[in-house]
């Protein structure tokens, strides 16, 4: 029978198994076989439908019950539970809809604050595996644990299942792993017994399993691209395989070429832990639209307060500061500005984003706002002193003790009186 003889484990207790077959030790059928089980190295790590596993293990009451996270009233689902996924719900659906397709679904307001503080707890426990962790975001991330074998006394494969056990009974959530030798490849794999998925993709199979998936499945090929390749009538991998690079050149450009190379499942990007965090941001869906200046400034010094608190928590500054709205009929605008120097001050991340605010801020109703560092740095290079702004020190070290008596007796001890405005 083809696959006894490939590597075989229990993804419950790790002991050896034959495929195909419940685990000997345990009886459990959650037995991963694959013939390249042992050599593969590269993970994708994601866990499983995040916020809302958080507020099911903070709240068991909610276990059996569908649930979604996101604005309340207005706004789009950030993410909901597999129960509500039966009924139609999606991340990032108006909320509008999800309560039609799931009226009895509970829904709560995201705690982005608390999910982070978990998103570190889990990232602790993957560092100790391997220094090769790049966050995507706070609930997924690549791992490379090649040369780890002698370190942890078992495959990278092993080494993966055991971290899963882990977050899960120290944790309280559950996590899918992707195994493969290449991250494109990891992501695909961990897409695809999810939740408490475990699923490999070899390097001998890779193409060959690409070759009937639709096009939609690569990275770079959003719904742009999609209906550009539709139009020359590619819409499966495989014909990406086949096509001529140079034709993928001239039509497409260096998009054509990534994805000849992604669809061929040649990905030699390295798992970068420096890379990770491109921005930090934060932002707010209104429970109904403004218009007035006034308002919208309150919203943005919240939001810049935000930003701020996890720009210094993480040690970072960002030379590029950006405005993010969204019009009553959800036209999206940006606006960015570059400054000389990295800042994390939120009176210098407001006062820029101010600026751009009172431009758009003309009788138009919005209902979002957010706000955003780019261009990150060490938060050494951060808030020289200026030589032009004469009071910009003197906010800067007001602002750097109110921090320091948040810290001591908590985030609501001070504030200024933007952030009181109501």
């Amino acid at each position: 029978m083809p696959g006894l003889n490939w590597p075989a484990f229990c993804r419950d207790c790790l002991s050896d198994a034959t495929a195909g077959e419940p685990c000997p030790a345990c009886g459990s059928t959650r037995v991963v076989a694959h013939p390249e089980l042992d050599t593969l190295a590269i993970a994708h790590l994601d866990c499983d439908a995040f916020y809302a596993a958080i507020e099911k293990r903070d709240d068991p009451s909610l276990q059996d019950k569908p649930l979604i996270v996101g604005g309340e009233t207005r706004g789009v689902v950030s993410t909901c539970c597999y129960i509500a996924r039966k009924y139609g719900v999606r991340s990032a659906m108006p909320m509008f809809q999800a309560r039609k397709l799931c009226p009895q679904a509970v829904v709560l307001k995201p705690r982005h604050a608390y999910y982070s503080q978990v998103a570190r707890q889990i990232r602790v426990l993957m560092e100790e595996l391997t220094p090769l962790v790049e966050p995507l975001s706070l609930d997924e991330a690549y791992l490379d644990l090649s040369g780890t074998e002698r370190i942890h006394h078992s495959s990278p494969a092993r080494t993966m299942a055991r971290l899963a056990a882990r977050i899960a009974r120290e944790i309280g959530i559950t996590v899918s792993i992707g195994l493969s030798g290449n991250k494109f490849l990891a992501k695909l794999a961990s897409e695809l017994d999810k939740p408490r998925g475990f699923a490999v993709i070899g390097m001998a199979e890779a193409r060959s399993f690409l070759r009937d998936k639709p096009v939609g499945m690569m990275r770079g090929a959003g719904k742009v691209m999609q209906a550009r390749l539709e139009r020359d009538g590619i819409t499966h991998i495989g014909q990406l395989q086949d096509a001529d690079t140079k034709w993928l050149a001239s039509r497409y450009g260096a998009t054509g070429l990534w994805l000849h190379r992604m669809a061929n499942a040649q990905d030699s990007r390295a798992v970068d832990p420096g890379g990770a965090m491109k921005t930090i941001s934060s932002e707010t869906t209104f429970d109904k639209d403004l218009s007035a200046p006034a308002e919208l400034e309150a919203v943005l010094w919240r939001q810049a307060e935000r930003v701020s608190a996890r720009a210094k928590k993480l040690g970072l500054g960002g030379k590029t500061i950006v405005l993010k709205l969204k019009t009553a009929d959800f036209r999206l605008r940006t606006r960015s500005h570059s400054l000389d120097d990295p800042t994390q001050l939120a009176d210098r991340i407001f006062r820029v984003a101010q600026a751009a605010l009172k431009r758009e801020a003309d009788g138009t109703r919005f209902r979002l706002l957010g706000v955003g560092l780019s261009n990150l740095a060490p938060a050494l290079a951060a808030d020289p002193a200026s030589l032009i702004d004469g009071t910009a020190e003197r906010r800067a070290k007001a602002e750097r003790a109110m921090d320091k008596i948040r810290a001591k007796f908590g985030g609501e001890a001070v504030g200024k009186g933007r952030g009181l405005r109501r």
